[in-house]
Formats: structure tokens, C-alpha cells, sequence
């Protein structure tokens, strides 16, 4: 019963119209394919040569290089020592993968339910140094035997598929910053902070440590409640978004994250970010999130124990987002990406910068060099040293 409860719902996601293609006949969908782990496990992982994206991802930035997540296929490497004109130097074929984190030249990567890791000490021959099993089984299907489920661009005449729901491949996946670590964006699931590995399931924070960083060991993980979509980390804490809320989990003892408490809100999509005592939280409709509100919110986290919502502010519909001193940056999806000056908590509606319409954003990063937006189309970068000027620098597009 349960197995066919599974079959059922994933036979729906065939039906998923991903993005349109370079014909107006044609569209690209993504057909489901169920195989045994024993069968993931022998499907090819490695470097490749440089290729051109088909979809975007996650973004990640470690030291002079833009790690391009192409879901469920794997990872495109950019030298991004200039940002200006970043170069595509290689493929890392990783099937099932829709996360990554970097710390101590080790990436760390999803392979549908394993974790593997990557020696990157020399680019020009990146290495696998180390698989562990079984830490992300919330897509096993049910029975003796364990199953996956694998995901293929297919192009397709129009009206070959009906279109149905959309489906965030994000969302049911097992989804950093500062010192030796890179850093990601707002959409993600993965996560290092004091030689610990943190990633979150769809109702679970799992941990890893990763002290030597080649040989990560995973440790437990917690249960937490259904719809959990990001984590961020920040100052020895872990900030959680849910499509019901924000956890913020203590990290002081970092084996052992503590539950300091929960910020509640409507149902809706829900990454978050923090700086200094405050949290900015996006909201949105579509997806998975059901019905909700398009809106930004400032919490006061100054007492962690006890959050305070201090202001929101209707958006369009907020996606990832990102700060930089005295700017936040909000991806409004299909309408562009904003900047707003957040000196002022309680005035920032009313202090928009700039806003570029002309481009789909997903989530963004304000790196060191440049502003990282990545969209339906392509990674953008921009010039940010004026928030309400952004100077397109450079653009990697999708192979449409």
C-alpha cells in the first residue's frame, strides 16, 4: 500500500515542466526513473570536461572558484578569480546531487542517499576520497528491497505531457561560511561551522564531523518537524527555515545543537539569513508552499529564546536573499532581484535601492569579489560596491 502510495506520487512528478527550451514547440520536462541503490552506486561519478549547464541550482564560492549545482546531475567548476569574465574548467558528474559545502579543500556532496567527498587540492584532478552510505533515506521507497528515484531533462514536443504541478527538486532533497569553509546561499541545505557538517533532510538536521576534513563521519541526526527547506549558519548558532517557521538551534556544544526555540509564521516557502541581532525572513507562494503571503519579514533575535517579528513588508514572491553591511538582496524570482538599504529596520519597504527586473533570481550571494544572482536563465554577477547601482559584470547562461 505504502509502496504504491510512493510509485504514485513520484509518477505525478513526470508530468513537471522544469523550463522552456530554444523552440516554441518544444519543452523540457524531467522523466522519473526508479532504480536500486545497488544500481546508483555503479552509475558513473568523476570529473568531466567543462560543459554547458542545462539547469541551475545551488550556488557555492570558495576561495577563487563558483560551484555551480546542476540538479540531481552534478556540479559545474568556474575559475572566478575575475569575475568579470569566470572561466568553465571542468564537470564534476555527481547523479542524484543537489547540494555541496566546502571546507579545508574537501567538498562535500549529495549522491541521493550517500554523502561523498571530493579532493580538491589540485583542481586539474579532483578526487573522490570518501563515500558514506545511507545518510539521506528519506526517498527510499518501501519493501525489501531499497529503491531510488533518478530525474532526466527530456525535450518534448508540446502537449506531449500535460503539465502538472511543479516540483522543486530542492525541496525533497537533502539539502556556509567563513574561515577555511566557502560560502552558499540562502536556499541551502548544507552547511559547515566549527569542523562540524550540517545538512537538513525534509524533518531532520543531520551532523557530520568533518575535524579531518577527508574523512567525514556521520554522527546522528535529529528529528525535526515536516518542511524543513534551509539552513544558515551564524555566530555558534543554526538558523532553520521551515514552511511553518524558523528553529534556531544553539551550536556551542557543536556535536550536540540545542533547540533555543521556534519562530512561527503561515505556511509558505521560507529561507532565511541573519545579521547581527536580526533575521530576515522570505515568504512566498507556488511550488510546494500552498497558499501564503508574499512578504518579507525582520526578526529581533537579540534574545535568541525568545524571537520577535519587529516588521514585514509585501514582496512580490521572495525567494533567496542576502546582506552585505548596511544592504540586504532579494531574489523576487520571475520579477528581478532587489536591493533595499536595512540601516533602518523598520523603514525598509520605503527604501528600496534599485530594482533589475530583467532577470529571473533564485537565490544570491554577496561574495568578496562580486553580487552572485543565479535564475532560471543563468548565474549573473554584479558589480555591488553601489547598491543602487548593480553593474552587470558577467553572465553564465543555460543551455536552453
Amino acid at each position: 500500500m505504502k509502496k504504491n502510495l510512493i510509485n504514485a506520487l513520484f509518477f505525478l512528478l513526470v508530468f513537471a515542466v522544469f523550463t522552456s527550451c530554444k523552440k516554441d514547440e518544444y519543452e523540457r520536462i524531467q522523466i522519473v526513473k526508479m532504480i536500486s541503490v545497488k544500481e546508483m552506486r555503479a552509475l558513473p561519478v568523476g570529473m568531466t570536461k567543462a560543459v554547458q549547464a542545462k539547469r541551475t541550482g545551488k550556488i557555492y564560492i570558495y576561495n577563487d572558484y563558483l560551484f555551480i549545482n546542476e540538479p540531481n546531475e552534478g556540479i559545474h567548476i568556474y575559475n572566478n578569480a575575475n569575475p568579470s569574465a569566470p572561466v568553465n574548467v571542468g564537470f564534476l558528474q555527481i547523479p542524484g546531487n543537489v547540494d555541496l559545502a566546502v571546507h579545508n579543500n574537501i567538498l562535500y556532496a549529495d549522491n541521493f542517499i550517500d554523502l561523498l567527498a571530493f579532493d580538491l587540492s589540485n583542481m586539474n584532478d579532483i578526487k573522490q576520497v570518501k563515500r558514506v552510505t545511507d545518510v539521506f533515506n528519506q526517498l527510499y521507497s518501501a519493501g525489501a528491497e531499497k529503491y531510488l528515484y533518478t530525474y532526466k531533462d527530456t525535450l518534448v514536443k508540446k502537449q506531449t505531457y500535460k503539465k502538472g504541478m511543479f516540483y522543486d527538486a530542492a525541496y525533497i532533497s537533502n539539502a556556509s561560511q567563513g574561515g577555511s569553509s566557502g560560502q552558499g546561499g540562502s536556499m541551502a541545505r548544507f552547511t559547515l561551522m566549527n569542523d562540524y557538517l550540517y545538512t537538513v533532510g525534509m524533518n531532520n538536521l543531520s551532523l557530520f564531523d568533518v575535524k579531518t576534513a577527508s574523512n567525514p563521519t556521520f554522527l546522528k541526526a535529529i528529528n525535526l518537524d515536516w518542511g524543513v527547506e534551509t539552513i544558515f549558519p551564524y555566530e555558534n548558532k543554526l538558523f532553520i527555515g521551515t514552511n511553518r517557521g524558523m528553529h534556531i538551534f544553539s551550536t556551542t556544544d557543536p556535536a550536540n545543537p540545542v533547540r533555543l526555540s521556534t519562530y512561527s509564521h503561515i505556511f509558505a516557502c521560507d529561507p532565511v539569513v541573519v545579521q547581527g541581532k536580526y533575521a530576515y525572513v522570505t515568504l512566498r507562494t507556488g511550488n510546494m508552499c500552498r497558499q501564503a503571503n508574499n512578504q518579507l519579514e525582520v526578526v529581533d533575535i537579540e534574545d535568541p529564546s525568545n524571537p520577535k517579528q519587529i516588521a514585514v513588508y509585501t514582496m512580490q514572491n521572495p525567494h533567496g536573499l542576502s546582506t552585505s553591511g548596511d544592504n540586504l538582496f532579494l531574489c523576487e524570482g520571475s520579477y528581478g532581484i532587489k536591493s533595499f538599504n536595512i540601516a533602518n529596520k523598520t523603514k525598509i519597504g520605503d527604501n528600496m535601492l534599485q530594482h533589475l527586473n530583467t532577470i529571473k533570481s533564485f537565490d544570491v550571494i554577496a561574495g568578496p569579489k562580486s553580487l552572485i544572482v543565479t535564475g532560471d536563465d543563468g548565474v549573473y554577477q554584479f558589480n555591488y560596491n553601489n547598491a543602487a547601482n548593480l553593474m552587470q559584470m558577467s553572465v553564465i547562461k543555460v543551455q536552453l
